[in-house]
């Protein structure tokens, strides 16, 4: 009988240590590691920068207020100018505020759309949204008087190729269109995210969204509708669907289904 001994088996860690740095083992292990690693930095990053994020996102909704109502200037404080605006939790049923069951500074009407207690969804949609707050977070500047000035609606819609999300600003007889604009969109550039130029918006102001009977007229298109020149954007240049789709998004809005109530409210001397 001999004496010597056959080697012991190797551990499986051995044995992946001993293995060629070529091997498949070795190369699948340094390909996973790499990719737990880069996942934790990129978590990481996400996670601290996230105040950064929603920080410059206020901002930015701050300064699109600022600007649709005309009071934007470079170099501004920001944060001090939007101070003069009031910010409500509007209920669109009634036309009233209820600020009394939702705090106006932290209310998000965005994320409500998606919450069904929150939110109903839409059967007649021309907009394109599929559901509708039914809650949604709205601004009033008021004069030197403590009048009211301008109040500064939320709006949004589907164009041709992304929802447009923007703004629209009133007088305060709740019926003459300061302006409008949009913050966030994915249109074509030069065509359907002309939108964004500056000599579009401008067609905007001065124009009305009721006639004297109360029937809504505003109107995008591209020849002028009956009701008059008072109550007509010309339509984007080689932009039609975009074009049709700000006028649904703009009709419904404004509509009984969107702000209509409030705007009867408005115009009752309820604000």
């Amino acid at each position: 009988m001999s004496d010597t001994q056959s080697p012991e088996p190797k551990g499986a860690l051995a044995k992946f240590l001993a293995a060629s740095p070529d091997s498949v083992g070795k190369t699948i292990f340094v390909a996973v590691a790499v990719c737990l690693v880069a996942s934790m930095v990129v978590s990481a990053a996400a996670v601290s920068l996230r105040p950064v994020q929603e920080a410059n996102r206020l901002k930015d909704r701050q300064v699109n207020v600022l600007q649709v109502a005309g009071v934007f200037e470079p170099g501004i404080d920001v944060t001090e100018a939007f101070a003069a605006f009031e910010p409500h939790v509007l209920e669109l049923s009634t036309g009233e505020f209820v600020d009394d069951q939702f705090d106006p500074t932290t209310f998000d009407d965005t994320a409500a759309a998606s919450d069904p207690e929150l939110s109903v969804a839409l059967d007649n949609d021309p907009a394109g949204i599929g559901r509708k707050s039914k809650y949604r977070v709205i601004y009033l500047l008021r004069d030197d008087t403590g009048g009211l000035d301008k109040v500064i609606l939320p709006l949004h819609g589907y164009g041709l190729w992304s929802t447009l999300y923007g703004f629209i600003a009133l007088e305060n007889n709740g019926n003459d269109i300061f302006g409008l604009q949009f913050y966030q969109h994915g249109e074509t550039p030069g065509l359907g995210a002309e939108v964004d130029n500056p000599r579009w918006k401008a067609l905007w102001s001065g124009k009305k969204l009721r006639d004297d009977a109360g029937e809504l007229q505003i109107t995008v298109a591209k020849s002028q509708p009956a009701a008059g020149p008072d109550f007509y954007v010309d339509a984007l240049a080689g932009a039609t669907l975009t074009s049709v789709g700000v006028d649904n998004l703009v009709k419904f809005w404004m509509g009984d289904a969107g702000y209509g109530p409030f705007l009867a409210n408005l115009q009752a001397g309820d604000f």
